[in-house]
């Protein structure tokens, strides 16, 4: 056998493929970060030949990657690419991939394709004999619906590739700003001593978009913002913020640690969903600079009962975290688009200073539409008067893109293509962690179903339903806008 590598794409004419992970594979070879013998093989419905297909793509990354293009990049990496149209469900492209990639050591097979093909592909896969002890399968979150369907699309994903080649992909792993979570917890002694219930009032992790469901109508109505979103991206960071210190940074030490946090969540059923959650759902309002319409105008003037926004006030049962509450909150149509994570330090004990307007220190990590890290201190104004002293809370920052200005700010999903075709897991989900997360999940579906909870109305281009705010001023807390 050669040393030749491939990826093959499943989905390649899609909007994830052409708008992220082409360009990333751009991206990586002009870096020189791609084995030199690196095939990309593309497949999808689609007629094309392999010329048509690398003009399609040449449109896609010049398009994408702007000012950053090079012609001459292009043409190095153009010449890796090749393409087979086929229909996934069939036999045929499976077999014109395997003539095409010929004798190939190490494969890659990425599915960016919808989580109803993910089992058959897996099964064709095996079947034309490309499964083989050298080929990973990356796949696209969710991975399921829910825990029954999840297992079932383990159960031929399992089938066809062990654990150690399957990686699950959740592309807010693959953020600078997400990876740094890591580094600023483990890589400072500023922050450990006092991560914990000792020290930390209350953690909040919010994901909102402006957008609304658009053009992802029908699929976003199957999922929801809590399959959609809380499941993935909130519960990931949810880890990230929460873990335990892995023993080193090897793939199953990390992932160990996640687990541990998942499995940690105290269960949200049917007796508590009506005072620990909020569901919402967006009407016609004003966002993105005009007049946008009502979630289930967007379809066809429909009813839908589909949440559009969800908050939690979470719990984490272990010694680390024990009544300390988590805050998750993400919606779409909201006032402004933001990734952050607050975490809230209590106040002092006992304050030696006689005004008022002692303010705790709060850490804001935020991960978009700007990277920075802030840190809130209290600072001594520089007045004088007869009073005392006056104090103010001021913000030390790390701002990412400031602080490497001369570094080009990478799309997430370079750093996850870069690691599936390294195979290292580390960035990626393992099989007990989704299928932790979707039993968390499914009490809080089955809790809503069983109480009739339905999502309350909130105006698009506004914060969410007002009930968010009852959520944690019954801890005495407030969310952080």
């Amino acid at each position: 056998m050669s040393d030749k590598k491939a990826i093959v794409i499943f989905g390649a004419t899609g909007d994830l493929a052409q708008k992220m992970l082409f360009p990333s594979l751009y991206f990586l070879d002009a870096d020189g970060l791609l084995p030199a013998d690196l095939v990309i093989v593309g497949t999808a419905r689609s007629t094309l030949d392999d010329a048509g297909f690398t003009k399609q793509i040449h449109d896609a990354v010049s398009e994408r990657t702007a000012e950053s293009f090079s012609e001459e990049a292009w043409g190095r990496f153009s010449k890796r690419l090749s393409y087979v149209a086929g229909d996934v469900q069939k036999d045929d492209p499976y077999k014109a991939i395997a003539e095409k990639l010929g004798q190939v050591d190490e494969i890659v097979f990425y599915l960016a394709t919808s989580p109803d093909f993910f089992g058959t592909i897996a099964q064709h896969l095996k079947a034309a004999g490309l499964a083989h002890d050298r080929a990973r399968i990356a796949v696209e979150k969710p991975l399921g619906h829910d825990l029954q369907s999840c297992l079932k699309i383990e159960q031929s994903l399992g089938e066809a590739f062990s654990e150690d080649r399957i990686f699950r992909v959740d592309h807010y792993l693959g953020k600078e700003t997400v990876q740094n979570l890591l580094a600023l917890r483990f890589a400072n002694t500023l922050f450990e001593p006092l991560w914990n219930k000792d020290s930390v009032e209350h953690v909040q992790i919010t994901v909102a978009e402006t957008v609304g469901a658009g053009g992802r109508w029908s699929y976003y109505d199957h999922y929801g913002a809590l399959r959609d979103i809380v499941q993935n991206h909130l519960l990931q960071l949810l880890c990230l913020i929460a873990m335990e210190p892995p023993a080193n940074l090897q793939p199953d030490s990390v992932r160990n640690e996640k687990v541990k946090v998942i499995r940690s969540l105290r269960p949200i059923g049917e007796n508590e969903v009506e005072q620990q959650t909020v569901r919402g759902q967006y009407t016609k309002g004003f966002s993105e600079g005009g007049a946008v319409p009502g979630y289930t105008q967007e379809k066809d003037g429909g009813s839908s009962t589909t949440e559009t926004f969800v908050a939690l006030a979470a719990h984490i049962d272990n010694w680390r975290w024990a009544g300390v509450p988590f805050y998750l909150r993400t919606g779409k149509r909201m006032a402004d688009r933001s990734t952050l994570v607050v975490v809230q330090f209590k106040p002092v004990p006992h304050s030696i200073f006689a005004r008022r307007g002692l303010v705790a220190n709060r850490l804001t990590i935020r991960l978009q539409p700007e990277e920075d890290i802030s840190l809130s201190l209290m600072n001594k104004t520089p007045s004088l008067d007869h009073g005392g002293m006056e104090l103010k809370p001021l913000s030390l920052n790390l701002n990412l893109i400031d602080a490497y200005k001369k570094t080009r700010r990478r799309i997430a999903y370079e750093r996850l293509l870069l690691d599936a075709l390294d195979g290292n897991q580390t960035l990626f989900v393992r099989r007990d962690e989704t299928e932790a997360a979707w039993a968390w999940i499914d009490a809080i579906a089955d809790g809503w179903k069983t109480r009739d909870v339905t999502p309350l109305p909130y105006a698009a281009g506004t914060s969410g339903p007002s009930a968010q705010y009852a959520l944690t001023e019954r801890h005495g807390d407030s969310w952080v806008d």
